[in-house]
């Protein structure tokens, strides 16, 4: 058995927009989340093909000892608590597969995200088989929704609410902004439409980590994207030599900053 859940996220910016905006947003939360032994480790960005499918390769390793629920620290030996993100980004399809050598077929993260050009309309974008699809909890986040961030996670400069965008004029976001971006039909909008699939089967511990991982997963998602808006002035100018110039650069500061200084980002903490 494994735990689907589709989470769509709807942005006030354009497919296009979104795909410069979404890799310079991950080169910038990398660094934030890397530190003190513990962060992301580039192995490859490349270009691939396969099967007629062409796009960039990245695979990643991700040394996550805080990270994780206690309950799992404590069970897993030393040194266990790596996993590999392997992922394919044939935008505007991506999918990405996270594994772990010590759990092995008895652990992955599978996301797999449509970018779409609607509010998050569409039933079943990833054309599941319908038994799957009936099975498959919708999740929608708002990146303007307040409740849906915790304190801990809250920084009023990366608030959807209170910002305004200097270079595109779009901003704050109002209770109703996805109504008047559907209103509006020179305003740019999409969807992010992300399946994730997790399976962990550990006796005694499947659900409560399952759940867990995806609780995470729902965090990340909504985090990022309330930054990736924020950020656009950052970013709305950059083409993609920019992009794969800043990645190179933040390849060689991840493997600076996980030599030094203490762990950063995103933790475990708040476990319920």
């Amino acid at each position: 058995m494994v735990l689907i859940k589709e989470y769509r996220v709807v942005l006030p910016c354009s497919v296009e927009e979104y795909q410069v905006g979404q890799l310079f947003s991950v080169a910038e939360a990398s660094k934030n989340e890397t530190g003190g032994g513990e962060g992301i480790e580039v192995l490859k960005n490349e270009p691939y093909e396969n099967n007629g499918e062409k796009g960039q390769y990245t695979h990643k390793i991700y040394h996550l000892n805080s990270k994780v629920p206690g309950f799992v620290r404590l069970l897993a030996p030393e040194g266990s608590l790596v996993f590999h993100e392997k992922a394919w980004n044939a935008y505007p399809y991506c999918r990405t597969i996270v594994t772990n050598e010590y759990m092995k077929d008895n652990f992955f993260i599978k996301i797999e995200t449509w970018h779409k050009p609607d509010l998050g309309t569409q039933e079943n974008v990833h054309q599941l088989d319908l038994s799957t699809w009936q099975n498959v909890a919708v999740v929608p986040i708002d990146i303007a929704d307040r409740s849906q961030v915790s304190n801990a996670d809250y920084k009023p400069d990366e608030d959807p609410v209170k910002f305004k965008s200097v270079k595109t004029g779009r901003g704050p976001l109002g209770p109703d902004w996805k109504h008047e971006l559907e209103s509006k039909s020179d305003c740019p909008k999409m969807c992010a439409y992300k399946l994730v699939t997790v399976k962990f089967k550990w006796w005694g511990l499947q659900t409560k980590v399952e759940n867990f991982i995806h609780e995470q997963e729902k965090r990340i998602f909504t985090n990022f994207h309330r930054q990736l808006f924020c950020w656009i002035d950052r970013w709305v100018d950059l083409t993609m030599d920019d992009i794969r110039r800043m990645e190179a650069e933040t390849q060689a500061e991840l493997d600076e900053l996980r030599k030094q200084g203490n762990v950063r980002g995103t933790s475990a903490a708040e476990e319920k």
